[in-house]
């Protein structure tokens, strides 16, 4: 590279990642082929449009690639292209998530979404986030109890309420999501239902998290995280689904291009296609599996250490740590609780990478919570198992627990 400032950067960047334990739930390690694929050729290419009705020549290579994404994504989630329209060019999460608002829920209106102090995700209709700007969020409330959702105080809240949409999904939220009861909700309000299954695609692929696609009219997903693919998204939709005497699916590829983006980023695309692939095989499946085995093994062992598992474990990728326990105690020493971002650096300096976060019926700061967030897809992808996360759990409580 003759930038060495940039060639610098990457290379201490490279090297960061290599000597780090990284316990981030929405991180991972794209293989050497989607590397390859996202730093191609296919970038010079402008692409605005869509397959077969591009604004640009010279798209006989880009048409394929996008045609091929969309198979693989379709083959993936067991998903016939009769009942089921995916689209691949959103850049990102958000993004999609806007799209399928814009193209949608007309502005104003009330969805239904966790907060993001129980586990939601900016773009669940959060006051900050543009989605909370434009349309108005009715929370979907947790059992502070149990630490879980509250499906009859959904319901009840969604039948009172009457949002257009429901968007059910999470960032921080370690638990199955009961997807037959949310749609149940959503038909008592009139809803549409809306899964964002970004942290969890990669279990869904491997078949160890329910499958939200019986249930719900609209699926989102990033393609990083459990995935283990470029950071990207898709928007998967119903074809019979309609609002007015309008296809959801027309309207969701109209919101993308041209109400949000122009040309799509056609080396991305061919990065998802890569590890969509990847990610239909029997060693993904066994990765998926494993991922849930590492989660389980750190939530059990941090929680024989004494400290606060949120809803006592996980179902799935990620946990959260209650690090301060209303500050009176965190550990069985009986010293004051450790603030989240307190037990982020912490940890940091030690080279295991996780981040603060908020826990259910937070008291403190988003910016510096009560809790922690922990997660096993990167280091599984770097082989580690069970007995690993076990050594990683009493590491992380050695370091807490220091006066």
């Amino acid at each position: 590279m003759k930038d060495k400032q940039i060639e610098k950067l990457i290379k201490a960047e490279e090297k960061r990642q290599k000597k780090v334990i990284n316990l981030i739930p929405s991180e991972n390690y794209a293989s050497k082929d989607v590397l390859n694929a996202l730093g191609s050729i296919l970038d010079n290419k402008y692409a605005e449009g869509y397959p077969g009705k591009r604004y640009y020549g010279g798209q006989e290579n880009t048409d394929k690639v996008e045609l091929l994404c969309e198979e693989r994504a379709l083959k993936l989630f067991k998903l016939h292209r009769e009942q089921w329209a995916v689209n691949v060019q959103p850049l990102s999460g958000g993004p999609a998530n806007l799209a399928v608002y814009l193209g949608l829920v007309p502005q104003g209106e009330k969805v239904m979404g966790l907060p993001l102090s129980s586990g939601g995700h900016l773009s669940h209709g959060q006051q900050v986030s543009i989605t909370g700007k434009v349309w108005k969020q009715i929370p979907i409330v947790m059992d502070l109890k149990t630490e879980l959702i509250d499906y009859d105080k959904m319901k009840e809240d969604a039948i009172r309420e009457k949002p257009k949409m429901m968007i059910v999904g999470f960032t921080a939220y370690p638990r199955i999501v009961d997807f037959k009861k949310c749609r149940e909700i959503a038909d008592a309000g009139g809803a549409l239902l809306m899964v964002d299954m970004s942290h969890f695609a990669g279990l869904v692929a491997g078949g160890v998290y329910p499958s939200p696609f019986e249930y719900a009219d609209i699926v989102t997903t990033t393609t990083h995280k459990t995935l283990r693919g470029p950071r990207g998204a898709m928007i998967f939709s119903h074809r019979e689904k309609k609002v007015g005497d309008k296809s959801i699916s027309t309207m969701i590829d109209k919101a993308v291009f041209p109400g949000l983006q122009g040309g799509p980023h056609m080396s991305q695309i061919a990065a998802i296609a890569v590890a969509l692939k990847e990610a239909d095989s029997a060693n993904f499946k066994n990765y998926a599996k494993q991922v849930v085995k590492n989660a389980r093994a750190l939530a059990g062992e941090l929680s024989k250490l004494g400290w606060r598992v949120i809803s006592g474990g996980t179902d799935s990728h990620l946990i959260l740590v209650d690090t301060w326990m209303d500050g009176i105690r965190s550990t069985s020493s009986g010293r004051g609780g450790v603030p989240g971002k307190e037990a982020e650096a912490r940890l940091e300096k030690i080279g295991i990478i996780c981040n603060k976060n908020t826990i259910p019926g937070e008291k403190r700061s988003p910016f510096d919570p009560s809790g922690i967030r922990l997660g096993s897809p990167a280091e599984t992808t770097r082989g580690k198992k069970e007995k690993d996360f076990i050594v990683i759990a009493r590491k992380i409580d050695s370091v807490l627990r220091e006066k």
